[in-house]
């Protein structure tokens, strides 16, 4: 998963850079601390480090392979003295994660089962007036045209469908899991945090899209083949194989059409 988290962060780091632009103009103290949960290798926490020039940031992530890259990235960007790394499995290391001005939580809370409680957590790991960004929800990545030539118009979105239903599936499994309406904002308050607003940052790469980014397209497929075969039609399956061999004309490596559109939503919130 490494080349692809890293890949897909690189991507879109004009859109994480303006969304911790603007989480900067909403906390009025300045930042010492701050923590990025499920930092992955490492790409938003260095942007958080420069977009909080006076803050330690800290990378909280389960797997030791990606938190090693997070310290590569930082120290090749001259932010080694301020950015530093923490090993944490969530929701039990919560106690070891310290206090933050603020902390940033990028597709990290749906991994916990009682999300709820999880929030109730990082609220009591926030300083007076620091602020709690969620980056979940948003626009599904879009890469085709509707008919694409390859198999029946439509395939993005019934990968969309297909992808939903693994997502509730997963989300049944976790431990404690317990089933709440996106609501962030009733969630934040139930949190005892004032709800301080939400924003969708957009990623717009239009067609011929650049090698780098093609490449991404092609990795992003890859693993849709892996996770999710089981769960589309036959016919789908093969356009995914067609999207995917670099013979075919019409496939991701050919294909003049490809483009990247996607949209992150960040739900923020303050303690008093």
């Amino acid at each position: 998963m490494a080349p692809l988290l890293t890949r897909q962060a690189e991507t879109q780091s004009p859109l994480y850079a303006e969304a911790a632009g603007w989480l900067a103009s909403l906390v009025p103290t300045p930042v010492r601390r701050v923590l990025d949960v499920g930092s992955g290798p490492g790409v938003v926490t260095a942007l958080l480090a420069e977009a909080f020039p006076e803050a330690e940031v800290v990378a909280v992530d389960a797997t030791p392979e990606l938190l090693a890259l997070a310290r590569e990235r930082a120290e090749a960007r001259g932010l080694g003295d301020r950015v530093t790394t923490l090993r944490a499995e969530l929701p039990g290391d919560f106690g070891a994660l310290g206090t933050a001005d603020l902390v940033w939580a990028s597709n990290s809370l749906h991994h916990i089962g009682d999300q709820r409680a999880a929030l109730a957590s990082f609220a009591e790991l926030l300083n007076p007036g620091g602020l709690i960004a969620l980056a979940e929800g948003g626009l599904p990545q879009r890469h085709l045209p509707w008919n694409a030539g390859v198999g029946r118009p439509g395939l993005e979105a019934r990968i969309d469908a297909a992808n939903a239903e693994w997502f509730g599936e997963m989300r049944a499994s976790l431990p404690d899991s317990k089933e709440e309406i996106d609501d962030w904002a009733a969630l934040l308050t139930g949190a005892g945090l004032t709800p301080g607003g939400a924003r969708s940052f957009l990623c717009d790469i239009p067609a011929p899209l650049p090698d780098s980014v093609r490449e991404q397209v092609v990795t992003h497929y890859e693993r849709l083949r892996e996770g999710l075969a089981e769960r589309l039609a036959d016919d789908d399956r093969a356009a995914v194989e067609r999207l995917l061999d670099p013979a075919d004309p019409l496939s991701f490596h050919r294909r003049p059409d490809a483009y990247l559109l996607t949209a992150r939503t960040v739900h923020t919130g303050r303690k008093a």
